[in-house]
């Protein structure tokens, strides 16, 4: 089995060096541990420079801050190693997500403008579930923004801190599930209905909507995927 290469892109100069530098490996690392490779992966920080296209200082020091959050294992004289997820702490991650974004849900019913709510359906008009499957690419990105939306327009603070490096993982497990059986053809009914009692301001039946929908990528990751890390 060959071994697996970080993607990462190159940093444009006129953002923040080391915080753009964070967010490609942050993304580039959890997309690798949410695809659960069977062997350790060593970092390369030469090669790291090489495809950003910055000195090795950075690196570390953004390698050294995803370290503190867990991403990464740095080993004296050996290297840096991304930190694998078994089976059990995916579940486990999205278990907490169901629980964190339902409270969104709830928020956004007592809290969320009318505009905000609308703002959700606007997302999905180029998209009929007859045939969202041709469009999968750009629904996945869509996808992505409205898990996000949800927690954004709890205005909670807390909330959103408490989401924010969790929703890194959820967003590559989401990329990486919406394709498989016919998750996506159901992942845009579900939205509509989640939509809807957003719209009714029925806090309850959003609130268990926004649950069930997490708890169904649970069931389907359970059932299908990761058996090899488990």
């Amino acid at each position: 089995m060959s071994t697996p290469k970080l993607v990462v892109q190159p940093i444009e100069s006129n953002f923040s060096l080391k915080d753009k530098i964070y967010d490609s490996l942050k993304l580039a690392i959890t997309s690798m541990i949410i695809q659960g490779h069977d062997r350790e992966h060593r970092l390369d920080e030469h090669q790291l420079s090489k495809d950003l296209g910055v000195s090795r200082t950075p690196i570390r020091e953004a390698l050294a801050r995803l370290e503190q959050e867990g991403f990464v294992r740095i080993q004296q004289r050996r290297g840096t190693f991304v930190v694998r997820k078994t089976k059990r702490e995916i579940l486990e991650m999205i278990m907490v997500w169901a629980a964190l974004e339902s409270m969104a849900a709830r928020l956004i019913t007592l809290h969320a403008t009318d505009e905000e709510i609308s703002g959700l359906r606007k997302m999905f008009a180029a998209f009929d579930s007859n045939e969202v499957r041709a469009k999968i690419d750009e629904y996945s990105d869509t996808n992505i923004q409205f898990h996000q939306s949800i927690i954004n327009m709890s205005h909670c603070d807390l909330l959103n801190e408490m989401t924010e490096n969790l929703f890194t993982h959820m967003r590559s497990i989401r990329q990486r599930t919406i394709s498989q059986d016919n998750r996506v053809e159901k992942s845009i009914i579900d939205h509509m209905h989640i939509i809807e009692a957003l719209e009714k301001r029925d806090t309850g039946l959003a609130e268990k909507l926004v649950r069930q929908h997490t708890l169904d990528l649970a069931a389907h990751v359970e059932k299908n995927m990761y058996d090899e890390i488990s």
